[in-house]
């Protein structure tokens, strides 16, 4: 039994990110390693982000903020990018004031009021 073509696009799956976990302190003499682990996963399939999964890095610091530049350097130095996940918010903002602006997963969207929107509710108003 056979079917006709279907009309329209072509059912097309998501496209997974590669993950490196990265966990416990990291010392400098691991960086070159971690940098080539994350190279070969943009290398070995078609997304072009690493998610490292940094919840396991420890206390942030210079040290984890460092891992992070070098991580990103080489994503993009290879035409990828890197997207943290469950990042300490310490890490976070140090990050931020190290002014390296990283994509967090799942990290909820900032977004202003609709208009015409009252967010207090006046005496004498009739319940709805």
């Amino acid at each position: 039994m056979s079917c006709a073509p279907r009309a329209g696009l072509p059912v097309v799956d998501a496209m997974t990110p590669a993950v490196l976990v990265l966990a416990g302190p990291v010392t400098p003499e691991q960086v070159p390693e971690l940098c080539d682990a994350l190279r070969a996963r943009l290398r070995a399939g078609p997304a072009r982000v690493v998610v490292c999964d940094v919840g396991g890095l420890g206390p942030p610091g210079l040290a984890a903020v460092d891992l992070l530049a070098r991580l990103e350097l080489t994503a993009r130095r290879a035409g990828g990018r890197v997207r943290l996940r469950d990042p300490d918010p310490a890490l976070h903002a140090l990050l931020d004031l190290a002014g390296l602006g990283f994509e967090v997963e799942r990290e909820p969207e900032q977004r202003e009021p609709a208009l015409g929107v009252e967010e207090a509710v006046e005496p004498g108003d009739p319940a709805l």
